[in-house]
């Protein structure tokens, strides 16, 4: 069942469930080890303009549900994914999508412009909202005006599909997603991990080294669930969600929410091959309840949906 993702550009990935950045490196790591046929796309690592050595460990803890992380955006820049990494994407029929963070809008456009027209590349991922790192994207994602900004500066410099990750730590994110869609935004995806922290008894001190990280599995689904429950019904373009999906019944649950498509992150680091079982567990459900494509269930859920369908009979036929 193919979704579409940027109905402007005609994207569409051929299955809805995708891999979150970060967890699946470049994807040529577990290429090598096993057929990526059938994933949805993979959303390479978050890349900057130079590499970045990330954090010094101790940098992920286990937590009850879950983990945290504060990798710090340990990658090897864009010229060298370009160099590197690309060649061999533009030999997969899974697409690939570039996480994308930088400091300021400078970086994030130039970022962009030597991603655009890459063979192999098929997408953009602007990240917003990375909540592990001591400067960055996030300072974007918290405020409406700025994440237009940037959003709006890189829509200028790319013709790829263009998707905007947001911070689920912000008061409203409803808002912040309006604005990056009117900017231009061609999907939104969210959540990003959540703030949170592990203090080791022992030491008398924080587990990671730098003190917070992102929090991320089945904690924050109910959490994640609720944004993209609200975000869904605040604008017009795809959203892909994601926080804590395990099994089929969660993506479910998000599809019904509100969103096109989900993305695995924890889940593919308790196993790589999860996202095959997940992905037969939602083919399972949809088969269970007589629907024929993932679009006749989003936001199925959701208040605007229940609102229009109302409308619908109400209208009557003809």
């Amino acid at each position: 069942m193919s979704t579409c993702l940027a109905p402007r550009t005609g994207f569409q990935i051929g299955a809805p469930v995708m891999a979150a950045s970060g967890v699946f490196g470049y994807g040529t790591e577990f290429a090598a080890r096993m057929s990526l046929d059938g994933l949805g796309a993979v959303v390479c690592k978050g890349t900057t303009l130079e590499p970045l050595a990330g954090t010094v460990p101790l940098r992920m803890v286990e937590t009850p549900a879950g983990m945290l992380n504060a990798i710090g955006l340990q990658n090897i820049g864009v010229d060298a994914v370009v160099r590197e990494k690309a060649p061999v994407w533009a030999g997969w029929s899974v697409p690939v999508l570039v996480n994308v963070s930088g400091t300021t809008i400078e970086e994030y456009v130039e970022i962009v412009r030597r991603l655009d027209g890459v063979p192999g590349i098929s997408g953009i991922e602007l990240n917003i909202s990375c909540p592990n790192t001591d400067s960055g994207g996030i300072a974007f994602g918290v405020d409406p005006a700025a994440a237009a900004a940037v959003t709006l500066a890189v829509r200028g410099e790319t013709g790829l599909p263009l998707v905007v990750k947001l911070t689920p730590n912000v008061a409203d994110i409803r808002s912040i997603a309006a604005a990056v869609e009117a900017a231009g935004a061609d999907a939104i995806s969210l959540i990003n991990t959540v703030f949170g922290m592990a203090i080791d008894t022992r030491r008398r001190a924080p587990a990671l080294t730098n003190a917070r990280g992102g929090l991320s599995g089945p904690a924050i689904k109910p959490y994640a669930l609720h944004l993209v429950y609200e975000v869904a019904q605040e604008v017009s373009v795809p959203v892909i969600g994601m926080g804590g999906i395990m099994t089929g019944a969660d993506a479910a649950e998000f599809l019904l929410a509100g969103a096109s498509a989900i993305a695995l992150g924890t889940a593919l680091l308790v196993d790589p091959t999860s996202w095959r079982r997940i992905a037969r567990e939602l083919q399972e459900w949809l088969a269970s309840e007589g629907v024929r494509s993932v679009d006749d269930v989003v936001g199925a859920a959701n208040a605007g949906y229940k609102r229009k369908a109302r409308e619908t009979n109400l209208a009557g036929p003809g």
